[in-house]
């Protein structure tokens, strides 16, 4: 009689285990700190995007006389995006990640206002050092999408996981698990790098 409760209470565990997990009290964290991850790598391309903006603006600044305007308004956008600061927590309040995405949409379009109006500048489109730092820029904006596009991936898995059986009684109960919002590009072309054209 013993014997027995002790191998039933032996099977009773792992049963317990396997069917906590089955209720998303493994699969929803996981999923969580992975599409939290996922979201920082996109904000460490936004981060690389913006220390490239100081160099690239000082060098056209020195080697043509570029319209003061464009110039304060790539300046102005990039210090308005640094201030919008989104914290994975923030991740399930869309009107934290809209803030975030059109802080970041704004330096978008001041970067391809900047690149149309260098155009009407040779001298500048020959200097290394600019031509180096669009290569760089056309680089950042391709990482941008990618890690805009791995971290919505991986919020679309979480967010069926959370609303999924039998994930969603431990997405509920346990967690209290809210869906996490995905990030969209500001408009129907900001997801296209500013093209770079060297007359060539």
């Amino acid at each position: 009689m013993t014997m027995s409760y002790r191998s039933a209470r032996w099977l009773i565990v792992p049963a317990a285990a396997m069917s906590l997990s089955a209720c998303g009290i493994n699969s929803v964290p996981t999923k969580e700190e992975a599409a939290k991850a996922k979201w920082a790598d996109v904000q460490a391309a936004y981060q690389r995007r913006s220390d490239l903006i100081p160099n690239l603006v000082e060098t056209v600044k020195g080697a043509a006389g570029m319209e003061k305007a464009t110039l304060e308004s790539v300046i102005q956008a990039r210090a308005s995006a640094t201030q919008v600061q989104l914290k994975t927590d923030d991740l399930e309040d869309p009107a934290k990640v809209e803030a975030f995405r059109q802080a970041q949409g704004n330096v978008t379009g001041a970067l391809g206002r900047l690149l149309a109006v260098s155009e009407q500048y040779p001298d500048l489109k020959s200097q290394d050092r600019y031509a180096d730092l669009m290569t760089s820029l056309d680089s950042t904006e391709t990482k941008i999408n990618q890690a805009i596009r791995d971290y919505n991936i991986s919020v679309q898995d979480y967010n069926t996981t959370i609303r999924t059986f039998p994930d969603i009684i431990g997405a509920k109960i346990v967690h209290g698990a809210k869906p996490m919002t995905p990030y969209e590009a500001v408009s129907p072309n900001a997801e296209v790098a500013p093209k770079v054209n060297f007359g060539q």
